[in-house]
């Protein structure tokens, strides 16, 4: 979003600094309009941010109005300059002349770089949001520093700018971890649905396959008549009507004998009767 009059730029960088929540964020991107608005505002020659994480920096953006410029600031600041300074103490960096800083030696590496490209002073701010710092943001003036104003305005500005800078970030990482947890639970979600689906498919086969046998059981025993237990009362039910006997009953159970007629059955006239004494014959023993 951006405004025609120069009133209302402030209130544009500050909004387009903090709305880090479309869906196709680019953090390098992003960094480089803060940049940009930090160059029109400030009437600088470039501006740059240095992320930094765990320690290294990470992720240098510069504007891109003398984009080369400010990459090559950062670059030269790896091994000591004013962003690793402010991001250090977690305060500002006043404007600091560059002729001053190179003639008493100091970042001899940034201030003999800087004064190649005609840059006169350099200010720095850390990217802060409340305790955690994420880097600083470098500014380049091709101006002297006033020595009659305490705070330049220009440091102010540039902090407001890196604060508002700092809540987008912070409010980015927090929204891409919610989503990244709300996708891990939805899969997680999704892949119980399929298990009890599964689940249910098989209970329902083999369910189903055991099904009619234990039905049949279940109509076999309800068919089963009762049987007298010991005192008259009814015992259980054996299977197909089948009395079990007793232990020592050696009586034959019904309908086990041979039929009548059969080869194997006796005659009236054959059973034996009663026994009659006989004498015996000649050369005959009794024993």
């Amino acid at each position: 979003m951006r405004y025609a009059t120069r009133e209302f730029r402030p209130a544009s960088a500050l909004v387009e600094a903090a709305d880090t929540l479309a869906e196709d964020f680019d953090a390098t991107r992003h960094l480089q309009r803060v940049s940009d608005h930090c160059v029109e505002l400030l009437n600088a020659r470039a501006a740059g941010v240095m992320l930094i994480d765990g320690g290294r920096p990470v992720s240098p953006a510069a504007s891109s109005r003398y984009e080369r410029l400010g990459l090559d600031l950062l670059e030269t600041q790896l091994g000591g300059g004013p962003c690793l300074e402010s991001y250090g103490s977690g305060r500002p960096v006043p404007p600091v002349s560059i002729r001053v800083a190179h003639a008493a030696a100091r970042r001899p590496g940034f201030t003999e770089r800087a004064l190649r490209h005609d840059i006169l002073t350099t200010i720095a701010v850390p990217l802060r949001r409340r305790d955690q710092l994420l880097g600083a943001l470098n500014v380049s003036v091709p101006t002297p520093p006033s020595r009659h104003v305490a705070t330049p305005p220009g440091l102010e500005v540039a902090q407001v700018l890196a604060d508002a800078a700092a809540l987008g970030l912070q409010n980015r990482r927090a929204y891409t971890r919610c989503r990244t947890l709300s996708g891990q639970l939805q899969e997680a979600l999704s892949s119980r649905v399929r298990i009890e689906q599964a689940k249910g498919m098989l209970a329902e086969r083999w369910g189903g396959a055991r099904r009619p046998g234990v039905r049949r059981a279940a109509a076999v025993r309800a068919a089963a008549p009762a049987r007298p237990g010991p005192g008259g009362g009814h015992g259980h039910r054996g299977c197909r009507g089948r009395r079990r006997t007793a232990p020592g009953d050696r009586r034959r159970p019904r309908g086990t004998g041979v039929e009548p007629g059969s080869p194997g059955r006796m005659t009236e006239s054959q059973e034996p009767g009663p026994a009659v004494d006989r004498p015996l014959g000649p050369g005959a023993h009794p024993f």
